[in-house]
């Protein structure tokens, strides 16, 4: 049984003049229990909006347009805020966010801040089970665990701030986890230790399955099994991690990987090129291939005929041309 899914899911921004901005487009996948998703693109491609709409916080000016995201077959759309914050979020999905120094309250210590997710959604457990559980939690991160949760966040480092973030994202064992550019902020070091902790938890069973979300392409080769490549608010290419870093097929993962630096073998000499121009501005009406100002096979018909995915070499393509 698919742990995780989500069918054509659309999502907009209605404005203050009733104008209908269509952020995220037809995006489906299924996850299965053990599997990591990668998702990569350019800043302004949609990967925030979606991460909302994947965890059901549907807050105005964000909207469903359609389609469906289920967890463990629980559909997360038309329900209350009330709902999704008591039943859904850190339960069954939960976010390890961006900025770990932003995301824990600087005036409160982590064995507080942690202790008010978990009573937040366990009305009425005890304190001394609740700083138990945290220890137990801690311990797995390979930390000072009394030192680290008696501490104040600006107290301990970049690294031990966003294992805290990950242990208390993951209290209460969702079955999802998502990832938002979780090793943006850490030196490669840090990084490492990191994503060793993520596979650590994923094979305890903390978790069932992950998406992972981030800048670097490169990375996720590291990291996840799968990946999806975003743009201008659609997913244009989606394969395993394998397809995707070594052979790409549309336009625009192929400029990716060509603007960024890369160690893996026979790409270490390459430079990176930059990708000329700048997305489509979704405000407006697109017609045809959201790519195709900027591609360099363009033809004629790609900025007339819209692009639907379509299967080329065991992946999902959206482009007519790609081989």
């Amino acid at each position: 049984m698919a742990i995780f899914e989500v069918d054509h899911l659309s999502l907009h921004y209605l404005t203050r003049f009733g104008q209908k901005i269509h952020a995220v487009t037809d995006v489906s996948f299924t996850m299965e229990k053990g599997k990591i998703l990668g998702i990569a693109g350019e800043s302004g491609c949609g990967k925030s909006t979606l991460v909302n709409g994947l965890m059901g916080l549907f807050i105005p000016p964000l909207y469903p347009t359609s389609g469906d995201v289920r967890v463990a077959g629980e559909s997360l759309m038309n329900r209350s805020p009330k709902d999704i914050r008591e039943n859904v979020l850190s339960r069954k999905v939960s976010m390890i966010p961006q900025g770990a120094f932003n995301a824990l309250n600087p005036t409160r210590k982590v064995k507080d801040i942690a202790a008010d997710v978990m009573s937040a959604h366990m009305k009425g457990i005890d304190k001394s089970h609740i700083y138990d559980r945290l220890r137990e939690r801690f311990d797995l991160f390979g930390m000072d665990t009394n030192k680290v949760l008696n501490s104040y966040p600006i107290q301990l480092t970049a690294g031990e701030r966003q294992r805290s973030v990950i242990g208390i994202s993951t209290l209460l064992n969702p079955q999802m986890v998502i990832a938002d550019e979780p090793t943006s902020a850490l030196d490669v070091t840090t990084q490492k230790v990191v994503i060793k902790l993520i596979f650590d938890l994923l094979e305890k069973g903390i978790f069932s399955t992950m998406i992972f979300i981030t800048h670097e392409l490169p990375l996720l080769r590291h990291v996840a099994h799968d990946i999806a490549i975003m743009y201008a608010g659609e997913f244009v290419e989606v394969g395993t991690t394998e397809q995707i870093v070594f052979d790409p097929r549309h336009p625009y993962t192929k400029a990716l990987m060509g603007a960024m630096l890369s160690a893996e073998p026979g790409q270490r000499q390459r430079k990176p090129t930059a990708i000329e121009g700048a997305p489509p501005n979704l405000a407006n009406a697109i017609q045809g291939c959201r790519f195709a100002d900027r591609c360099p096979a363009a033809r004629a018909e790609c900025k007339v005929n819209k692009q639907e995915i379509r299967i080329v070499g065991e992946r999902q393509v959206r482009c007519d041309y790609a081989q």
